[in-house]
């Protein structure tokens, strides 16, 4: 079989999903090739037709992973519960979901610091798709809690109801073992100091790559945070994403290797 992959979204040109895709397919021993398809808010028609008739396997991007909801015939439990889609599949003429994107942060945790997981104590910034998928795969692996800080009060309501252990931020009173910024680089506001709690034992994690040093990271760098972008996330993500597609092992720390 010649596999027919690729990533959509809106803006995709610079997207290193291709990469990821092309080196592992060398990987699994398998033909085929990945490409970049631009769509965007308004085009959930055109994804739905583009994937039943052009592709194989598809990897989704903001702003259409709650599109890949709506669209697929079949939904993992993840995708299910957190409404957000970032891997579409082919398989026996049915459109199969699935949501990668919590279980491959906690695994990128796990193989870029050897972190501890269960237990932590986490605070994310930031309510969307990203971070409801991220605050999924934190719980299921088992953190103490979860503090959600974001502008859209509804969406961080949301995510506190979902879970018995994930909170408003206004109840965050201890340290900070984690600390996850999944708002876009261009609403941020430069701040000046971080916030009480995070300190020298906190891994920092902006879910951005570019710039591949954030001027978020880099503040927490100067007060002693290990950090990382997005990079880890994303090739660990891809990593269960393509095993999913082909029930082949990947290695996602070679993944990243090469997008790094």
């Amino acid at each position: 079989m010649n596999w027919r992959l690729g990533v959509a979204g809106s803006p995709i040109e610079h997207s290193l999903t291709p990469q990821l895709h092309d080196a592992a397919l060398a990987m699994a021993g398998f033909e085929g090739s990945s490409r970049r398809v631009e769509l965007g808010a308004k085009d959930k028609t055109k994804l739905n037709k583009v994937m039943r008739k052009e592709f194989d396997a598809l990897s989704i991007t903001m702003p259409l992973k709650g599109f890949g909801v709506e669209i697929c015939d079949e939904l993992d439990e993840v995708a299910t519960r957190t409404q957000s889609v970032n891997s579409l599949l082919m398989r026996d003429g049915k459109l199969l979901g699935a949501c990668t994107d919590g279980d491959g942060f906690v695994n990128a945790l796990r193989g870029q610091f050897d972190a501890v997981v269960e237990g932590a104590h986490v605070v994310v910034l930031g309510a969307g798709g990203a971070a409801s998928a991220i605050i999924d795969g934190l719980v299921r692996h088992g953190v103490a809690s979860v503090a959600v800080h974001g502008r859209n009060e509804a969406k961080v309501e949301a995510l506190v109801a979902r879970y018995k252990n994930v909170y408003d931020f206004s109840l965050t009173y201890r340290p900070v073992d984690v600390i996850i910024n999944t708002t876009p680089i261009a609403g941020r506001i430069d701040e000046a100091a971080v916030m009480q709690g995070v300190g020298a034992h906190t891994i920092a994690v902006d879910i951005s790559y570019e710039p591949r040093m954030s001027a978020w990271r880099e503040l927490h760098e100067r007060s002693g945070c290990a950090s990382a972008n997005g990079l880890g996330m994303l090739a660990y993500q891809a990593a269960l994403q393509l095993q999913w597609w082909w029930d082949v092992p990947i290695d996602a720390a070679q993944l990243l290797k090469v997008i790094t």
